[in-house]
């Protein structure tokens, strides 16, 4: 009996690089937010002054990120690449990542010099927009369309697993120590980057050129807006009910809740798997539907054990974003698509930060129902793309 293989026309070796360009943005935000509190104690400043920096950075990233991602896809239009702004994006992060620790340890916090820490740090929050979307979009030249689901299963994957251990490595990562840990970061990002540069096939001959009359597909542009502002509102309640439900039952979350991000990150290789067979649209949809369900009998009859489905569930919806995103838009708006989602994103978790300042006095039920809410949107926004 012949057993037949799946066969997927993927650059895996570019993608597994990429993967780790995703990884390296997620570690870079790990130590940014680790470190945030404590480096704004130092320089003289007020630690609650981090949750205004951090709405101003993703009010900024509403804008930013559907702006370079469109100007990356017009680069490549004219030039024939993406990497003006990766590379430069990456090169600009990576040196204002390391200034942000050596301001606070080399420059005294008089009152004329106080002022440049903030600045460098919503400047180095803009340089981070410049290159994610660009370099993301390469998920595309790297795939299929019908087989990005499985592809940007490996980002996931990587990502989440960095992202798994945010809460219980804090520690660890002040440990270091600021410019260590800063400076690690940053080497790591160039290192990537660079291998991204050099991994990287060339354009074919003919492929980036475009008519020059510009029409965005606005239609389009709304439902990736929509759909990242959807997922975003209602992944930051889901894991902050999951959270308080396992300190509920088990009188301790930390570890429980990197059990939870690891088996999200890992579920996502055969939720891509199985986005490819069936059309990643209609995965993202049974995957909330999934995820509702799910999450709504976890909290209204602690019935614990759906957390297993939960997590199968907003796997689907996690891993399909990007092929979502990309597979809307036509080849010449391939960063458009992913900045306009990521804008998405940013704009609901600054408004999250303006409507619950106090996160902790969320209750389960409350965070069940907005959770519920913000996925039926993001299920509207892609049932209504028609995008299988």
């Amino acid at each position: 009996m012949n057993i037949v293989k799946p066969q997927f026309n993927i650059l895996w070796v570019q993608v597994g690089v990429l993967a780790a360009l995703q990884g390296a943005i997620t570690l870079c935000w790990v130590i940014y937010n680790a470190y945030l509190p404590q480096l704004l104690s130092q320089f003289g400043f007020p630690a609650s002054l981090a949750i205004g920096l951090l709405v101003i950075e993703n009010a900024l990233a509403v804008i930013l990120e559907p702006l370079m991602g469109g100007l990356s896809d017009q680069a490549k239009n004219w030039v024939g690449s993406r990497f003006l702004f990766i590379s430069g994006g990456v090169i600009l992060s990576a040196t204002l990542f390391i200034a942000i620790p050596s301001i606070v340890t080399f420059v005294p916090p008089t009152v004329v010099l106080r002022s440049l820490l903030p600045i460098t740090l919503i400047a180095w929050a803009i340089a981070m927009t410049v290159f994610r979307s660009p370099a993301i979009g390469l998920l595309a030249k790297y795939s299929r369309p019908a087989e990005l689901p499985i592809a940007a299963s490996l980002l996931t994957l990587i990502g989440g697993i960095i992202g798994a251990f945010r809460g219980v490595a804090n520690q660890f990562i002040l440990s270091l120590g600021s410019i260590f840990a800063f400076a690690i970061a940053s080497f790591v990002l160039l290192a990537v980057a660079a291998t991204l540069r050099i991994v990287t096939p060339p354009d074919k001959p003919g492929e980036q050129r475009h008519p020059e009359i510009i029409q965005l597909p606005w239609p389009e542009l709304r439902l990736i807006l929509a759909t990242g502002f959807g997922i975003a509102w209602g992944s930051r309640l889901l894991m902050d009910v999951v959270s308080k439900i396992l300190l509920a039952q088990f009188n301790q979350n930390d570890w429980l809740m990197v059990g939870v991000g690891l088996a999200i990150a890992v579920a996502a290789l055969p939720g891509g798997w199985f986005a490819v067979k069936i059309g990643n649209s209609r995965a993202m949809l049974i995957g909330i539907g999934i995820t509702i369900v799910s999450l709504l009998l976890i909290v209204f009859l602690n019935l614990i054990p759906f957390l297993l489905l939960l997590i199968v569930g907003f796997s689907l919806i996690i891993n399909g974003t990007i092929p979502f995103a990309l597979g809307l838009m036509s080849q010449r708006w391939k960063g458009l698509g992913l900045g306009m989602y990521f804008g998405g994103f940013a704009l609901a978790m600054s408004l999250f930060s303006l409507v619950f300042p106090q996160p902790q006095s969320i209750t389960p039920i409350v965070g069940a129902v907005g959770a519920t809410l913000a996925f039926l949107l993001a299920g509207g926004c892609i049932a209504t793309s028609n995008n299988s």
